[in-house]
């Protein structure tokens, strides 16, 4: 039982699947934006040049205050998504190793300055002897 849900935590926490369930909430997050501007601006627009309505400016700041509202809601949604991915991935970090940078393979000729193998002896560019240093 305890494999599988190691598992299933690694399937869930996969990048993956988080990026899929962020964007699904962010995208219904946003259909609240679009929705809000076709019932607050583009169907009053088009019943005032259809004549269907007259609309007075308290329901016209109505209209823009439904709109504003719908795009605060969409800021605090994807801030708090913002912070629970980074708060996963910090949780995610904390078991794993850094990875020491490999040695180095190559190194610079002090005469051409090419690069070359970091055991050579001799350049292969410019046929200087390199010195070798003794510690």
């Amino acid at each position: 039982m305890k494999r599988f849900l190691k598992e299933f935590k690694e399937f869930a926490l996969r990048g993956n699947v988080m990026d899929m369930a962020v964007g699904i909430i962010i995208g219904g997050a946003f259909s609240g934006i679009v929705a809000s501007l076709t019932d607050n601006f583009i169907n009053p627009i088009l019943n005032e040049l259809t004549g269907n309505a007259v609309y007075t400016k308290t329901e016209v700041l109505g209209f823009v205050s439904a709109f504003l509202s719908s795009v605060v809601n969409f800021i605090i949604m994807a801030f708090i998504l913002f912070c629970l991915v980074k708060a996963i991935n910090k949780l995610m970090s904390f078991g794993k190793k850094k990875e020491e940078p490999a040695a180095p393979t190559t190194k610079l000729c002090p005469y051409c300055k090419s690069e070359i193998p970091i055991d050579a002896t001799k350049c292969a560019h410019c046929t200087s002897i390199l010195e070798e240093k003794h510690d």
